[in-house]
Parts: structure tokens; sequence; C-alpha cells
């Protein structure tokens, strides 16, 4: 019995002392963090880009901290900016080889492609049609009408539009008349131009504040797609200007709507953060800018 005893007492004292070595073991923050930083960033650091389902030529420009238009203008893009799932834009005017191969989709022959592609398609229809007798003008019309579609935000379920006010013409200002503050509390950040520093200002609030559009414009995003922003509205106000209005708790707004400067376009939240806030940022040519620098003083 005495040696059982003893026996028992070693093991005892051999499990507490593995417990101990252990538990001095430092739990593996430096890698959580630096994943939770790589989420975050939410650039395009390529040449190059893949169009996915919910994308917007603004929003990519946004992400890559690019000129919308200087991507319009190197993938020969025509005014309505219309882009789609599978389809490689390319960033910069370096497209190497890429750009000569005959199956780009963003480049140089996108648009002939596109427009053999659609001729091809409608006469395998108007053929499938003839050769069968079955297939009625309705259904060819839908089934037309079911092909690839432009990419645009895919979160509309979640979108209470808010059709109130809209501006009555399609055309945008040459330039921006007057700022106005989207939503009025405490300053939290301020603007970095350091690389990785905060590219626009914080505003902290109360879950549900109403967020205004700072000027008139249209809304050329609202989604969520872009890392680091959560729910995320972009407003276009003219070809020098876009405003953001991120991490909101709900989208009042949809993409293409006009809006007029104080009117509604969504809910403050905190989607991708760790507090109620409003992240607003301006950016003039794709560049961000402080935006301090045009909004009243308060």
């Amino acid at each position: 019995m005495l040696n059982a005893g003893l026996l028992l007492n070693l093991c005892l004292v051999l499990l507490l002392a593995g417990c101990s070595f252990q538990a001095s073991r430092p739990a593996p923050v430096e890698s959580l963090s630096h994943s939770y930083s790589k989420h975050n960033k939410g650039h395009i650091k390529s040449n190059s880009y893949k169009v996915k389902k919910g994308d917007t030529l603004y929003s990519i420009s946004w992400a890559a901290g690019k000129d919308f238009a200087e991507i319009a203008k190197i993938n020969q893009l025509d005014k309505s900016y219309t882009i789609y799932p599978g389809q490689i834009l390319y960033l910069t005017d370096d497209r190497g080889k890429a750009s000569k191969s005959s199956t780009t989709l963003g480049g140089i022959k996108s648009k002939d492609k596109e427009r053999n592609q659609e001729n091809s398609y409608k006469k395998q229809v108007d053929n499938d049609g003839l050769s069968t007798g079955s297939t009625s003008g309705e259904q060819q019309k839908k089934t037309l009408d079911q092909k690839a579609k432009p990419a645009y935000s895919a979160t509309s379920a979640q979108q209470n539009i808010n059709s109130s006010l809209v501006a009555p013409t399609s055309t945008l200002p040459d330039s921006v008349s007057q700022w106005q503050w989207p939503v009025r509390g405490k300053l939290i950040g301020t603007y970095s131009a350091n690389e990785q520093g905060n590219k626009g200002i914080k505003i902290a609030g109360k879950r549900g504040d109403i967020i205004k559009a700072a000027a008139d414009g249209r809304v050329v995003y609202a989604g969520s797609a872009l890392r680091g922003y959560g729910n995320l509205v972009i407003i276009k106000h003219s070809d020098d200007y876009l405003s953001a209005y991120a991490h909101a708790d709900q989208i009042l707004v949809e993409e293409k709507q006009h809006v007029l400067a104080g009117q509604t376009v969504a809910k403050m939240g905190s989607t991708d953060t760790n507090q109620v806030m409003l992240r607003f940022e301006i950016r003039y040519h794709g560049q961000s800018v402080n935006p301090l620098n045009y909004l009243p003083k308060q």
C-alpha cells in the first residue's frame, strides 16, 4: 500500500509540473495579430484584378487607391463603366504580354470579344428556335435576358431604399459647391498621410444614428465587399471627387441613386470594426485627402 501511495503522489507531481510548463508558454498573439492586420488592409496591390460579383469600377478603384477614370481609360471602358464577373481589369499601363493575348477580357479587345460573344449567342438561339420550332419569342427573350449580367453590389436585400429627395437630373456637377458633415459626433480618429495611416476621419456615435451625404452626387457603390470597411456607401460627386461612408449598420440607398447633400444614406453601426462609428473618407482623383480641409469648421 505504501508503494502504491508513493507512486500515486509521484504521478500527481509530474502532472502538475506538465501543466505548469504548458501555462508558461505565451499565447500566439503575434500570429493572430498578423492575420487580423492582413484582413483589414482592404487594398489591391496587384497590377490586374479579376472582377467578382458585387464589384463596381468604383469599389475596385477605391480598394486599389486608383482613379476610376484612369482604370476606365486603360481598359477602354465606355462612359457606363459596366464591368462583368470574371473580367480582368488592368490597374496600371504596364500590362506586359497579357495585353497582347486574344483572350484578354479587360484590355483592348474586351469590347470586341463581348460583342462577338453576344452576336454568336443570339445566332445560336435564333438557329435553335428555327430548327426545333418549339421556342416562342417570349422564351427566347427570357433566355437572352438570363445571359451574363453586369457586376453590381450583391447586398440589395439588406438595403431599405430611401428614394425621397432624389436629384431630378442624371448629370453631376463639375465641382462640389459645398461640403457638409455626414454626422455630428466626437472626432475619434484623424487623417494621416502615412502609408499605413488612417485615410479618413472617424466619428463616434450611437448605433442607428443617421448618416447623411456630404454633398450632392450619385451612389456608385453600396455593399460590404471591401475588407475593413464593413457596410460601405461610396458617392461620386464629380469626375474629381468621391466620398465614402464605412461601418454602417444599415444601408438606405442603392447604387445609381442620386442623392442631395444632407440626404440620409445609411445608419451608423460597427460592421467590421470594434465600436460604433462612421469612417468618412474623401478622395480626389483616387487619392485620399484630409476631409477636415473640406468640411466646415465645427
